[in-house]
């Protein structure tokens, strides 16, 4: 769903090259947004790639990263610690700073959430915190370390398991977690906060969330999650994050320019790379997907090309017939308009030109007026007529012309 990903690398707290990915929307960037993945996982794991694609879609550009030690980041990591995430979350905070923008909106998941609620107060351009899962207490992550003994030494490294999943860790991971004072950072952060918790999260409880929400001052949001486990596995839970997220933090972006002032001034329509057919388009403010449904290939995400013909030819039709009532003090109520489209031999049309006849298929479109008002068989007819001097509905019927040119674009990464 993302529109442009970059690939990109940045200097982590201890100098290795950590691995990133900025998810770019298309067109006007309304801000920038950082993610900090949940210990121990990626910047590719799957709600992240899904957040990250929504909040593309809303204009808003996303960068996540791995952190040192983890997927394609170099370093050990059994040699970093809560405060070195912290240094990588503020590395990547100066990366974007320095090469695009300081990002005004942090979401964390998991431990990355409780990461980004340490730091945000320190990023003065941050407008916006929201974290997915996230616990109020950073040593509860040693409940999930199996394996790890009770008096571990510092200068010590064990090897633990997570979900099954063999992990080394140190010593000095262990005293820095259960030194930070997570619940006092929130305290004194001072920045719009979205908490999103699933109540029967089995990793990280419920409980977790009433207390980041206490120690947060207004405004604070909560959303549950219901029965979603605590990695948002099923598509539909991580796809419900993504859109909350997205809703929500576009009220601390920028606001994309209206219609008639935006850097651009023509429709953009741009392949996401998601699905064979799904593309993102924007017009002025106006984000939304073109897509086919499903029985054809698509992903049914939005409209099909015709879909959006035939919204064009009803959506002229309706504002047509309201210039033309208002111009004339007719009460119509409100107007509403049907329109299916077809292809069909213009033989079998019966309203077709006649000179059309004997070409073979036709585009037809069915077009049905709605009003509340009550009205006659002479306004009937009115309003027929005055339904086929809509732009739209001429330029359909009329022969029109498509210039067509190719520009080369700098080639992007796939994801």
């Amino acid at each position: 769903m993302a529109i442009k990903i970059q690939r990109l690398e940045f200097p982590g707290h201890s100098g290795a090259t950590l691995a990133a990915r900025l998810d770019l929307p298309n067109g006007h960037v309304r801000g920038y947004a950082l993610f900090a993945h949940c210990f121990t996982c990626s910047k590719d794991l799957a709600a992240a790639r899904r957040i990250a694609a929504e909040l593309a879609r809303e204009g808003i550009a996303v960068l996540r990263f791995d952190f040192t030690g983890l997927g394609s980041s170099e370093g050990e990591f059994a040699s970093t610690n809560f405060s070195t995430n912290l240094g990588d979350l503020v590395c990547a905070v100066d990366f974007l700073r320095t090469h695009y923008a300081a990002p005004s909106i942090l979401i964390g998941h998991s431990l990355g959430g409780a990461a980004v609620l340490a730091i945000a107060g320190t990023i003065p351009e941050v407008k916006a915190v929201a974290t997915i899962g996230a616990p109020a207490d950073t040593a509860h992550v040693l409940k999930n370390l199996r394996g790890l003994p009770q008096d571990i030494d510092a200068e010590e490294t064990v090897d633990v398991s997570i979900d099954g999943r063999p992990f080394r860790v140190s010593g000095r991971f262990v005293e820095d977690v259960k030194a930070q004072n997570l619940l006092d950072a929130v305290a004194m952060m001072r920045k719009p906060l979205l908490i999103l918790h699933a109540p029967r999260d089995e990793i990280v409880g419920i409980d977790n969330a009433t207390r980041l929400f206490l120690a947060a001052k207004h405004p604070r949001s909560y959303i549950s999650l219901d029965d979603s486990d605590h990695l948002l596995s099923r598509p539909q839970d991580a796809v419900f994050a993504a859109r909350v997220i997205a809703g929500w933090v576009s009220r601390y972006c920028d606001a994309d320019d209206p219609q008639g002032n935006a850097p651009i001034e023509h429709v953009r329509v741009m392949e996401t790379g998601e699905g064979r057919f799904q593309n993102a388009v924007q017009a002025g403010r106006h984000r939304l997907f073109a897509d086919e449904p499903e029985s054809v290939g698509g992903l049914d995400t939005g409209p099909s090309p015709y879909d959006f013909l035939s919204i064009a030819l009803g959506a002229c039709t309706a504002m047509t017939l309201r210039m033309y009532a208002d111009r004339k003090g007719l009460d119509l109520g409100r107007v509403s308009v049907d329109v299916s489209h077809a292809r069909v031999h213009v033989d079998d049309c019966a309203d077709c030109a006649e000179e059309l006849k004997g070409t073979g298929r036709i585009d037809r479109f069915e077009r049905v007026l709605f009003v509340e008002g009550a009205i006659d068989d002479t306004l009937r007819d009115k309003l027929i007529e005055i339904a086929g001097k809509c732009p739209v509905h001429r330029t359909l019927e009329r022969v029109a012309h498509v210039h067509t040119s190719v520009s080369a674009r700098q080639a992007v990464a796939d994801g």
